[in-house]
């Protein structure tokens, strides 16, 4: 859902279902719902206690440059948003919910549920004012789906942007992704293959 158009830098709107059971699709053909009030990539995509949810994101990325060889593409303009929207059970409305606590992207597969929250680790965030360069982010947060609030609940060892994040008896992992260069340096560097966790309790 979502996503950018073909030139990768206009933000997509679109959203469809297929219905599935048991790991068979029911419908041979793909439904068109309701439109996502913002659209853009690299965001979060979670069905939780029967709604869905559509966390943070950004508009516009990397455009691809016409008849190039080697595909190369061309920087635009980024905008990170940290927007929450959530789609009732009957499909029909999406509703805006409280934002992160700060602008987040890069997070398509940075989260996890557990015990009624959702938890979201690293990302990137808006620029920096000066450099204009990208940013990444070191947070913890969570998303308490009883109250709809948000909260940081820790830090990682490092800041990393688009991250695997699972949890299992107990602990809160995450592994791969791409590193900042350095505590007093928040942009990307190296790309990570090693596993981290933490004992989560909530």
């Amino acid at each position: 859902m979502g996503g950018g158009k073909e030139n990768r830098h206009t933000p997509g709107l679109e959203h469809w279902s297929l219905a599935v059971k048991d790991g068979k699709a029911l419908e041979k053909e793909w439904r068109t719902e309701i439109p996502i009030p913002r659209g853009g990539p690299h965001r979060a995509c979670i069905v939780a206690n029967d709604r869905l949810f559509v966390i943070g994101g950004q508009e516009g990325d990397f455009m691809a440059k016409p008849g190039s060889p080697i595909f190369k593409c061309s920087r635009r303009n980024e905008v990170v948003y940290g927007d929450v929207y959530m789609l009732d059970s009957e499909m029909k409305k999406w509703e805006v919910l409280s934002p992160m606590p700060k602008p987040d992207s890069h997070i398509e597969c940075a989260w996890v549920i557990v015990n009624n929250s959702i938890i979201i680790t690293g990302g990137t965030t808006e620029k920096h004012p000066e450099t204009k360069r990208m940013m990444l982010v070191g947070e913890v947060f969570k998303f308490d789906l009883a109250s709809l609030k948000w909260s940081v609940i820790g830090k990682l060892p490092f800041r990393v942007k688009t991250t695997l994040t699972g949890f299992y008896d107990g602990y809160l992992y995450f592994t791969s992704g791409q590193r900042d260069r350095g505590p007093d340096n928040p942009q990307p560097r190296k790309v990570i293959a090693e596993m981290w966790r933490t004992k989560l309790s909530l």
